[in-house]
């Protein structure tokens, strides 16, 4: 019995996530970034990507999970984003194929910027921005690149 009541409230508790995150995502449209000295959309592509990988199959749910929590902090990252740590252009199949069998092609761009968030459980996450064609720049995803062990980065005199 106790078991079911964990399920359903872990189940309620994902679709609550769901629910907020969305909220946030559609309450901020466009975040202007510093280092394009642009605004960025966030567009429902972005969103979908967080649930969802390219091939439009769902991710986990423990992925998904991670990814929605991640939402808020890359959106701060954005704002204040100065430095792009990653930068790729690449030449992608677009739509469907024609009758003859061939796919039309664009040129995308995608640029990472890198932040560590928290402060007892440090993370060093990835903040993505995509471009396709001459389109708007967009949010396209968020993820953990890693945890940060407690560093010292600086010594006290008073070690000396």
């Amino acid at each position: 019995m106790e078991q079911k009541i964990d399920i359903e409230r872990t189940i309620r508790d994902y679709h609550k996530l769901i629910e907020t995150s969305r909220e946030l995502y559609e309450s901020t449209p466009e975040i202007f970034c510093p280092y394009f000295k642009l605004n960025i959309s966030l567009t429902s592509d972005g969103f979908n990507h967080l649930l969802n990988k390219p091939n439009r199959q769902p991710r986990n749910i423990q992925e998904q999970r991670l990814k929605l929590r991640l939402l808020k902090p890359a959106l701060h990252i954005l704002r204040n984003a100065g430095t792009v740590q990653e930068y790729r252009n690449t030449l992608e199949k677009w739509g469907e194929p024609g009758k003859d069998g061939f796919s039309k092609t664009k040129q995308v761009e995608y640029w990472g910027f890198h932040d560590i968030v928290g402060e007892e459980s440090m993370i060093l996450v990835r903040v993505i921005v995509r471009k396709i064609g001459d389109g708007k720049l967009h949010f396209w995803s968020v993820m953990p690149i890693g945890k940060i062990g407690k560093q010292k980065l600086y010594r006290n005199e008073a070690e000396d």
